[in-house]
């Protein structure tokens, strides 16, 4: 059973792959206008990479090494220090991302009301065009009823 369900969520995912996702054009202009200043490349540079297990990684490695080859004694007052600041900076770049993450889901916002709107203004226009096509309608039966037929 639980082969099958394995086998089925592969298949899913190959094809799943050869769909072309198209991106957001608003969100790839407003991806190249963060692009285009220095401190926001840094600040996303920063922010990928302390949020990735290669970061994980090299601090274990790092306090790993610190403690087993004594660079200080017990209570370890440097390393405080230094995971402190690094603290401090990291949360500032989690700002720094959130406020990027913002910016993203404002844009798309936008463009979603805009498209409400638009969509809105042409549901007015298929109503008006039904009420003129009901009133037409109403107007050829009522022709339609008081001319004599032949037929009839």
């Amino acid at each position: 059973m639980n082969q099958s369900l394995l086998q089925r969520n592969e298949a899913f995912l190959k094809r799943l792959n050869r769909v072309p996702i198209e991106p957001n054009p608003a969100l790839m202009k407003q991806a190249e206008e963060r692009a285009e200043d220095v401190q926001n490349r840094i600040a996303d540079r920063i922010t990928d990479f302390a949020g990735s297990m290669r970061f994980v990684y090299l601090h274990i490695l790092w306090f790993g090494l610190w403690i087993g080859l004594g660079a200080e004694k017990y209570p370890y007052g440097l390393l405080t220090m230094i995971v402190s600041l690094e603290a401090i900076f990291l949360s500032t770049f989690v700002m720094i991302s959130q406020n990027r993450a913002d910016a993203k889901r404002q844009v798309v916002a936008n463009l979603q009301w805009r498209t409400v709107q638009e969509e809105d203004s042409q549901n007015e226009q298929l109503l008006d065009l039904s009420k003129q096509i009901l009133q037409l309608t109403q107007e050829i039966h009522s022709l339609a009823k008081d001319r004599p037929s032949s037929n009839r």
